[in-house]
């Protein structure tokens, strides 16, 4: 019967593939067949720009334009076709989704699939059909303006939830633009910086969720970053863009520059981009314009290039907007807002709660100050990065008024002033960081006659921001100052702060015993907030990247390769990045990766894997059971990490490789497992230009954090 059963499954795949075989077949025919019939300067016309988000088509042949938008946070308010100012439409109110360290704060793929269906179904809705999302490139340095946006610094981590990000947005028959490719880890020169990288460290830190973007998440299209990698522009980058992507992976899809990011036309063309997009000027003066036309009519580019060109556009629209079956899409749907809740409630992190003050008893709480600039600013806009125009959102201090507001008395005070602007001058905004001493007389008044303190502090979306990376990691605006003052007077104060990247929190966790970590949330960020004080949601949010004790820690600036040293700037720390780094050094952090606490407690017990020795080709089975201990329903995010003691090359204290969110009630035992293929223990040997996966022993090591390991196991790779 066993083998009966197996012959029918071989025999089903084997007819999926060919069917699946036989469509790409079929489609090739026809893309050929539609080449045949262009003229060379319509392939052109199909290659750059013709509008700040489109590039063009073929009407005598019904190609349609490609149109795209930004998406990081939601697709952005429809502009104007030539130029940056609004179009003032009242149909594209879309729905502003958590920023990308919140989605990473998860630690659940489930949820990156969610922002990239309504990401989808938004774009289908404003006949879009490239997002320029997600974006995921490493957090190496805690200063980037765009850590916010990016996800993770660790490889793994960023793979599982760029792959389904991408299927996500995907599933809706709109392509995921995967960015930025590669290695554009900081904003400060991002548009003349060359990375000097080595092979090990791009293959093992810097390339794997491009990779898996691909591989597994079939992306449609790649954007190339700004800065050089290795002496090289991103965007013609022939080891990147062709050898890498295109040729090993076996990308199929479209390579398109970040805008303005294109700068030659020779080059560019035969070293891998296909569409130029935001340059200045002419459009028909564009390097992949007239130029690019006249390049190859003098054999500088061959028309078989620019016919690889045009088959990847046509594969894509063949995939978007000249699909069968195309949905029709929505935007800002109660199912949307439902996603942006359900992403916001998992992703907050709860950093302390010492004197257990959370979740709040409302029976005994009759008045609530909150206090802070950040309790009724809202995030959807700001900055230089890519916005949306939220249909609405829910600003905490909203949230905490229709959650506490029928049993307590709730009173507001400003607390500071964030008088900042990415637009304007350090000379501009000098004094943004000074302390409002009236505002912060008002807001300890308030917090004084008050039986609980919501002290709602951080950053916003000017002071981080596309295009500018942050000077230190000190909390802006006096804010130190204010928390100082309001738990003078009140010890009930809870510290909630809002932000997408590492900050100094060193006195606040020395001297406070509350602190929730909110991210710039999305449309639904107050109601998950207030639900997370009030106990409806249990946090179960874990830190993306580790917060240093100081700067000087991290390894970018220990090494002082942190803005670099004229045009370049020397990655070298290899791969040491992010808790690798201060794992290896034996360097304490102030929150560690992967740490995030709960309402309630877990356990882990029986760690085992299914053999003590394994082959190079085999998988380990990994498995363990895990117990809520305490009182209440909650998840815990078990991370499964792994050491090479012994080995040729230096190699980091752990690395993860496998995790899972765990849901569990009060009392209950699961039993988990995690697979891990021998391969992914290898690293890259330059030496060989392959994987390595050497023989010997191996530990595994299983925990909530990577400080915070619980159980280890030997294995032994033959």
């Amino acid at each position: 019967m066993k083998y009966t059963i197996a012959c029918i499954m071989a025999f089903l795949v084997a007819g999926g593939v060919s069917a699946q075989s036989k469509s790409e077949v079929a489609l090739t025919t026809k893309i050929n067949r539609i080449i045949r019939k262009m003229m060379l300067e319509e392939k052109i016309g199909m290659l750059h720009g013709n509008a700040l988000f489109s590039s063009g088509g073929v009407p005598r042949l019904g190609i349609p334009e490609l149109t795209c938008d930004d998406g990081p946070l939601g697709v952005r308010e429809e502009i104007k076709r030539f130029d940056w100012a609004s179009a003032n439409w009242t149909t594209d109110s879309a729905m502003f989704l958590p920023n990308g360290s919140a989605i990473a704060a998860t630690w659940n793929p489930v949820m990156a699939n969610r922002y990239g269906v309504v990401i989808g179904e938004e774009a289908n809705a404003r006949k879009k059909m490239v997002m320029l999302a997600p974006a995921f490139n490493i957090c190496r340095m805690p200063l980037c303006g765009r850590t916010y946006e990016y996800y993770s610094e660790d490889p793994y981590l960023n793979s599982q939830l760029a792959v389904q990000s991408v299927k996500g947005i995907q599933s809706q028959h709109v392509a995921a633009c995967i960015k930025h490719f590669a290695a554009n880890n900081q904003e400060l020169n991002r548009d003349s910086v060359n990375t000097i990288v080595d092979e090990r460290a791009l293959r093992e830190i810097y390339l794997p969720a491009f990779k898996a973007a691909v591989q597994q998440g079939n992306a449609y299209t790649v954007m190339s970053a700004y800065n050089k990698v290795n002496g090289y522009w991103c965007s013609e980058n022939d080891f990147l863009l062709n050898k890498v992507l295109k040729n090993e992976w076996g990308f199929k899809g479209v390579v398109m520059s970040d805008w303005a990011g294109t700068h030659h036309t020779v080059a560019a063309a035969n070293n891998g981009l296909d569409i130029e997009m935001g340059s200045s000027g002419p459009y028909d003066r564009w390097y992949f314009a007239q130029p690019l036309l006249a390049a190859v009519k003098a054999g500088q580019v061959s028309e078989k290039t620019i016919d690889d060109k045009v088959r990847r556009i046509l594969w894509l629209m063949y995939h978007t907007s000249m699909s069968a079956d195309h949905p029709k899409g929505s935007i800002a749907t109660p199912e949307h807002a439902k996603a942006a809740y359900d992403i916001a409630s998992e992703s907050i992190v709860l950093l302390k709660n010492d004197n257990h003050l959370l979740p709040l008893k409302t029976s005994a709480i009759k008045r609530i100050a909150v206090i802070g600039d950040n309790a009724v600013r809202t995030f959807a806009l700001g900055g230089y990065g890519a916005g949306v125009k939220a249909k609405y959102e829910v600003t905490a201090l909203e949230g905490i008024k229709s959650r506490f507001g029928k049993t307590s008395g709730i009173s507001f005070a400003q607390g500071y002033r964030a008088n900042y602007l990415a637009s304007k001058t350090d000379e501009q905004n000098r004094g943004y960081d000074k302390p409002d001493q009236k505002l912060i007389d008002e807001a300890a008044a308030l917090a004084k006659a008050s039986d609980v303190v919501i002290l709602c502090i951080g950053s916003n979306r000017e002071y981080e921001s596309e295009g500018h990376d942050r000077k230190s990691l000190e909390l802006p605006f006096g804010e130190q100052e204010l928390v100082n003052a309001v738990t003078a007077v009140n010890p009930n104060t809870i510290i909630v702060m809002m932000a997408g990247a590492p900050y100094d929190l060193n006195e606040i966790k020395r001297s406070n015993h509350t602190v929730v970590w909110s991210w710039f949330n999305g449309s639904e960020a107050g109601n998950a907030l207030a639900d997370v004080l009030k106990g409806v949601i249990n946090p179960s949010g874990k830190l993306p990247f580790t917060f240093p004790v100081s700067l000087k820690d991290s390894p970018a600036a220990a090494l002082n390769t942190y803005p670099g040293t004229g045009a370049t700037a020397d990655y070298k720390e290899g791969v040491l990045v992010g808790y690798r780094w201060y794992d290896t050094r034996k360097i304490e952090p102030q929150f560690p990766f992967g740490y995030g606490l709960s309402y309630t407690d877990f356990s882990f017990s029986k760690l085992s894997t299914d053999k003590s020795s394994y082959k190079k080709d085999e998988t380990i089975h990994a498995r363990f059971r895990i117990k809520n201990t305490g009182s209440r329903y909650g998840a815990e995010v078990v991370q499964l990490y792994i050491s090479d003691p012994v080995c040729s090359v230096l190699r980091p204290e752990k690395e993860l490789k496998g995790f899972e969110k765990v849901f569990l009630q009060p009392d209950e035992t699961k039993t988990v497992e995690l697979d891990v293929k021998v391969a992914d223990l290898a690293f890259y040997d330059e030496s060989k230009k392959a994987w390595n996966a050497e023989a010997g022993e191996y530990v595994l090591q299983l925990g909530n954090s990577s400080r915070n390991i619980s159980k280890t196991v030997k294995i032994l790779v033959k």
